[in-house]
């Protein structure tokens, strides 16, 4: 399935431990794909693991990548983020540069796949990490959102929230603007009802944290989002 498709993602940090059993459980749980990445403390090592334990299972597996010294070979396809609200161009492009001067030759650009991350809690590791602006009003949402669409024509415009449930206003007015580029929404998801909410205005639900907090809870969320059309 490609990642246009995909309804409900589940995004496991190489950096925090998870048992077999509940690797299990996540993978077989009609999630429609498996995203590793992880703000900090994620390594080469870390990231092989967690790659070869997932490949058992008969599922996508995509690489979010935070950074170089941490990329390898076997995933389906590798996120790459851009932070559209960062006010440190590192974020936005110059790491990536980087990248590109080093790897480009060998780069397969249809394994790639650009985000436009929009950070909106202040308090999470991403928006320290990229130094983002995260007190953005609702036009600047709408903003972001057609710089995404419209200017960098991404495919991903990725409204993330990261360890705290979003406004579900702020996430439609993003949608609102969106005609091909595909809305991913991230942050805070701890029940089905909150994924249902989600999902009624987001193509694509993302949830990592409450995987280590509350394994069941999290895997309800498949079924809710699955259960809503767009």
């Amino acid at each position: 399935m490609m990642y246009q498709a995909w309804r409900h993602v589940f995004k496991l940090d190489p950096a925090k431990e998870i048992a077999e059993d509940a690797l299990k459980q996540v993978c077989e749980s009609g999630t429609d794909a498996i995203l590793i990445g992880g703000t900090d403390g994620v390594t080469l090592e870390l990231v092989l693991d967690l790659l070869i334990r997932v490949r058992q299972y008969k599922i996508p597996v995509a690489l979010e990548i935070s950074n170089i010294d941490s990329v390898i070979p076997g995933f389906d396809f590798y996120f790459i983020p851009s932070v559209l609200n960062s006010t440190k161009t590192a974020w936005v492009k110059d790491l990536h540069i980087e990248a590109i001067k080093e790897f480009g030759d060998y780069m397969d650009w249809n394994e790639l796949v650009p985000e436009g991350y929009c950070i909106l809690n202040a308090d999470c590791k991403a928006a320290r990490a990229t130094d983002a602006q995260t007190s953005l009003s609702r036009d600047e949402v709408i903003a972001h959102a057609r710089l995404a669409e419209h200017f960098f024509r991404l495919p991903i415009f990725y409204v993330e929230y990261s360890g705290v449930y979003g406004d579900p206003n702020m996430v439609q007015a993003a949608k609102n603007v969106l005609t091909n580029t595909r809305l991913f929404y991230g942050g805070g998801i701890t029940s089905a009802k909150q994924a249902t909410e989600m999902a009624m205005i987001a193509d694509t639900i993302v949830v990592g944290n409450h995987l280590y907090d509350n394994l069941n809870e999290a895997l309800e969320t498949v079924k809710a989002v699955h259960a809503v059309t767009l």
